[in-house]
């Protein structure tokens, strides 16, 4: 049995331990604080940022097993950027008006692309809500900001309450076939409406999900302002939400008029045995 004097001394380690992890690891929470804080209204303090993030720190200190093939510094990104994350959707500072508007942007969107035919303009969505352009454009830059701290998909048939779509993704499933199966999908569906973004739109999204560059950067990048560069995200992003309903419509049509074809050739073929 160990003594109590052995016992502290070891706990005294572990702290000690712990303590030099999250020293380690802290400008990667001022790093990943300031590229969320760039996106969010003025009134957000980044020091608040901070402080949930290095929550965020240390519990994935305390849970960072090194004997798992991870390093602590990918391991502790995600629960830093998870706890900066919960801490905003605590303050829910989307109010219910903007969100309103929101979903009537997307809405729009949705008619005007069955209407023409194509994605439409901005002039041409601002039209339709019968505001003004510099009115709608400052609705996008609002917007961006909820898009970052809850991804939202469409209502469901009947309620007016967006869901999450990270509450609502279908559980990893390992090596299961239709869960396989299913990623595969909607990586596909996902491929197909960022193909009909713009070359401008889909470079942004790259460069900001893939090469997670800041917006600042990006907006470096095409020489525009950091306000024009977060509007055209968020339009992105409203677009592939009103792609992504309409591939999955049109896939759902196919589905059903194969089911039904498949339907009448049965009762064809039973009407002919019964005759015979």
């Amino acid at each position: 049995m160990k003594t109590a004097e052995l016992v502290y001394r070891e706990s005294i380690t572990d702290v000690d331990d712990r303590n030099e992890l999250v020293m380690r690891e802290l400008p990667q929470v001022y790093y990943i604080a300031a590229r969320i804080h760039e996106r969010l209204p003025e009134h957000v303090e980044m020091e608040d940022l901070v402080h949930a993030g290095i929550i965020g720190l240390i519990e994935a200190c305390q849970n960072y097993d090194s004997s798992k093939n991870a390093q602590l510094s990918t391991f502790a990104k995600f629960r830093i950027r998870g706890a900066i994350l919960d801490s905003l959707r605590k303050l829910d500072w989307g109010s219910r008006e903007l969100r309103k508007q929101g979903r009537a942007i997307t809405a729009s969107n949705g008619k005007l692309s069955s209407t023409l035919g194509r994605q439409p303009l901005q002039e041409e969505i601002a039209a339709d809500l019968k505001i003004s352009l510099d009115k709608y454009q400052s609705l996008l830059t609002q917007l961006d900001g909820l898009h970052l701290v809850s991804q939202q998909c469409d209502p469901r048939l009947g309620s007016d309450e967006s869901q999450d779509l990270i509450e609502s993704a279908h559980s990893g499933g390992g090596d299961n076939p239709f869960d396989l199966c299913l990623k595969t999908e909607e990586r596909e569906h996902l491929a197909q409406a960022i193909s009909q973004l713009s070359e401008r739109e889909q470079l942004i999204l790259s460069m900001y999900y893939r090469d997670e560059l800041t917006m600042r950067e990006i907006a470096e990048a095409f020489g525009l302002a950091v306000s024009r560069i977060s509007q055209i995200h968020a339009a992105a992003l409203i677009k592939m939400r009103g792609l992504l309903s309409e591939i999955r419509e049109n896939k759902h049509a196919r589905a059903r008029s194969e089911v039904d074809g498949v339907q009448k050739r049965t009762q064809r073929l039973s009407t002919v045995g019964s005759e015979a």
